[in-house]
């Protein structure tokens, strides 16, 4: 629901005793929670939205960790066009990106299948909204599940976005740990190593048959693919 409802102190006493890294924070709470999004038509609802993303970065930064906007990106609609929806969201990432380079890290912009968002669907409607941005700070998730909604070929997507690509959902077609699906995890694993990506692995899934079960499928499918397309940094 926010950075308070982690005690940032136990936090950290966890990672470092079990030798981990943080790999982001999301802000969908934001959304989810309080209804706020960076392309609400009011003025004071985008100026809390910019608040409550704020928070995560400094939240996250603390731990070199990325924030990342994913459903708070709103949607274009009978009270907001296009147009406007989209000059709303550059001056959002425009002023959230310089924050999270103050901890040294990008903040992360995910596009989302249709059904979620009618703003950025693929990776390619995501490179173009950050070629018009002013900060270069900002690098988008690719969510496997998303994509395998929306693009025609994921690995072709993950080729022609390159170093915009700054996170990963690791996870298959229906959302369930990587095996569960149909996706073509050898295309998406070898387009990956092609662009050199070192960013984090990370297992946005639902925790079926159960959480534990679903954990141990991503970690065995983990070890597999990069066993096979090994990457930069297998830190994640």
């Amino acid at each position: 629901p926010g950075p308070d409802a982690v005690d940032a102190s136990q936090l950290r006493g966890l990672l470092e005793e079990h030798d981990l890294s943080l790999a982001a924070v999301g802000t969908g709470a934001g959304w989810v929670k309080h209804q706020l999004t960076l392309t609400h038509f009011d003025t004071d609802r985008r100026r809390a939205a910019i608040d409550f993303v704020t928070a995560i970065i400094h939240f996250a930064g603390q731990f070199g960790a990325s924030a990342i906007i994913g459903s708070m990106q709103g949607r274009h609609d009978a009270e907001v066009s296009r147009d406007t929806a989209f000059e709303y969201l550059r001056r959002a990432l425009d002023q959230l990106g310089p924050l999270a380079e103050q901890h040294g890290v990008p903040l992360i912009y995910e596009p989302l299948n249709r059904y979620e968002t009618n703003l950025c669907n693929t990776l390619e409607d995501g490179c173009e909204l950050l070629n018009d941005l002013d900060t270069d700070n900002v690098l988008l998730l690719a969510d496997l599940f998303h994509m395998n909604i929306e693009e025609v070929r994921v690995g072709d997507a993950i080729h022609r976005a390159a170093n915009r690509v700054g996170h990963v959902h690791f996870v298959d077609s229906n959302r369930q740990p990587v095996g569960a699906g149909h996706l073509d995890m050898a295309a998406v694993m070898a387009a990956l190593k092609a662009v050199s990506y070192d960013g984090y692995l990370s297992a946005e899934a639902l925790p079926l048959p159960d959480s534990m079960t679903a954990a141990q499928q991503t970690m065995q499918a983990f070890r597999r693919w990069t066993s096979t397309y090994p990457l930069e940094d297998q830190a994640s």
